[in-house]
């Protein structure tokens, strides 16, 4: 009797591992997360791979009926399946914690996530500082909690990942004023709204964490998949390229090596205008903005 959590990787119905295919087929029940991430594939071709009946588990099952997923684990042997890697989003945490309060045995399969898969732009993973989350911007509503965190990797040299807000079954408020339960369609954030949004940030807070015409940034789409995107140059480059389908994340480059360099130049957006390892100037900027100025008591 095991909740066994399984990553799928960031593909199709075939990115599983063995030992989790193996732990899918012994389960008696399988739910599929699908409010954190997607796949490039639908239930239907997953089933038939797997060879199980599949439950989606979206928002509203996850946020209000996550008791369904690991209570029958009590009984028998019930597989959540998460894209990516289990280990990536605190939702699949909550689940987990909840599971060990009621002494049932997790068992983590992990797989390919896009923690890993950004390297695929030639940055070094282990020079990324703290990963961002950005969110979609509203009409009242356009938070910056994100730049103080870009400005603290970009001021020790490292790299910034961004994950780019997903709006899966949002319910329409205006519907339900009229007491209809309606849900909006899916939004997926471009590398072009991000790229947009983090203009607009360093505008509002002006702490020299970036420039958007000389900082090199680098654009993903669809990682892991035959069709991936890569692109970089200047945030103002990037939000006029097509990067095309869903799920799209970017990179915020601090100090680069030359191999990175020699690697991101295989993307580059042609005549970038980028200046490479700007955050050496950005952070004396800043830093010299903070300096109290110094009072001359002889005049």
């Amino acid at each position: 009797m095991v909740l066994y959590v399984i990553g799928l990787g960031l593909g199709d119905e075939k990115d599983v591992t063995v030992r989790g295919l193996e732990a899918i087929k012994s389960s008696d029940k399988v739910f599929l997360e699908c409010y954190t991430s997607i796949l490039s594939v639908d239930k239907k071709k997953l089933e038939e791979f797997y060879g199980k009946e599949i439950v989606i588990a979206d928002r509203d099952f996850v946020e209000c009926q996550a008791e369904e997923i690991y209570l029958p684990a009590k009984e028998g042997n019930v597989a959540m399946l998460v894209v990516g890697d289990p280990v990536c989003a605190t939702t699949h945490t909550d689940i987990m914690i909840r599971a060990f309060e009621l002494d049932i045995d997790v068992e983590l399969i992990h797989n390919a996530s896009v923690m890993g898969a950004a390297g695929s732009c030639g940055l070094q993973l282990y020079t990324c500082g703290q990963t961002i989350s950005i969110p979609f911007f509203e009409e009242n509503w356009r938070p910056t909690s994100f730049y103080s965190k870009i400005q603290y990797n970009r001021g020790g040299g490292m790299h910034t990942l961004c994950l780019l807000d997903i709006k899966v079954k949002e319910p329409d408020f205006e519907a339900m004023k009229r007491g209809k339960t309606v849900y909006l369609p899916p939004r997926y954030m471009s590398v072009n709204t991000a790229a947009e949004q983090l203009i607009e940030a360093e505008e509002i807070e002006a702490g020299g964490a970036f420039n958007p015409s000389e900082t090199l940034c680098v654009g993903m789409a669809r990682l892991g998949q035959k069709d991936q995107c890569i692109i970089a140059g200047t945030l103002e480059e990037l939000k006029e390229q097509d990067f095309g389908e869903p799920l799209h994340c970017m990179m915020i480059c601090g100090e680069v090596h030359d191999l990175e360099l020699e690697f991101l130049r295989n993307f580059m957006v042609e005549g970038s205008k980028f200046k490479a390892n700007d955050h050496v100037l950005q952070g004396a900027l800043a830093a010299s903005a903070a300096k109290p100025q110094e009072v001359d008591n002889d005049e």
